[in-house]
């Protein structure tokens, strides 16, 4: 479930959802290393300022989840989505697996922007990423058909180490990854069926 054996050509056609993520993910950062001042200026428009979002500039709830600043922030997200995200994708389909990344993210950013005072400023896909191991964890409890034990140890574990490196990782939105993860839990009922199976 959790073990990529497909080759990219593969990959690309099977999850094209999840690959489209990693690629907007990889073409941001990208851009934030060119020493560009029109593109830094415009990058500067996307990130999760609350003053911003203060000031009526909404799409400030979204655009964060698909940016990274460093490479290592970029690299453990992409690396989670290409373990983690493609089974949700197989079993909700397309359009489902979008809007649960997506409102895992905004709900996470409102949060953040609720919590934080105006002056904080965020980036990274960490609270859509945690979004899905919210659905993970609802189907492990609530939806036991759709998954074996072996694979709901497998969520448990990444999911404890997950929230606990949360609060040992400096410069890490606390707010967006715990409030990603209890949002999407909370609301999966209305995306995942009970029949079907990882």
């Amino acid at each position: 479930m959790f073990t990529r054996t497909e080759n990219f050509r593969t990959f690309l056609s099977l999850y094209p959802i999840v690959s489209l993520i990693v690629c907007i993910h990889l073409v941001f950062w990208l851009l934030f290393q060119l020493p560009i001042p029109a593109i830094q200026l415009f990058l500067g428009l996307l990130d999760g300022y609350n003053a911003g979002i203060a000031n009526g500039e909404y799409w400030r709830l979204i655009t964060p989840i698909f940016l990274h600043m460093t490479f290592s922030h970029l690299f453990f997200n992409t690396i989670s989505l290409i373990l983690f995200a493609p089974a949700l994708e197989r079993m909700l389909k397309k359009v489902k697996f979008i809007l649960i990344y997506c409102i895992s993210g905004i709900i996470a950013n409102i949060a953040t922007y609720l919590i934080e005072p105006l002056s904080y400023s965020h980036l990274g896909a960490s609270g859509a990423i945690f979004g899905l191991f919210g659905v993970y964890l609802f189907i492990v409890y609530f939806r036991k058909g759709l998954i074996d034990q072996a694979n709901s140890q497998v969520i448990i574990s990444i999911l404890v180490i997950g929230v606990i490196m949360t609060f040992f990782n400096s410069n890490t939105n606390v707010v967006a990854h715990l409030f990603g993860l209890f949002g999407r839990f909370l609301i999966a009922p209305l995306f995942v069926k009970k029949s079907g199976r990882f």
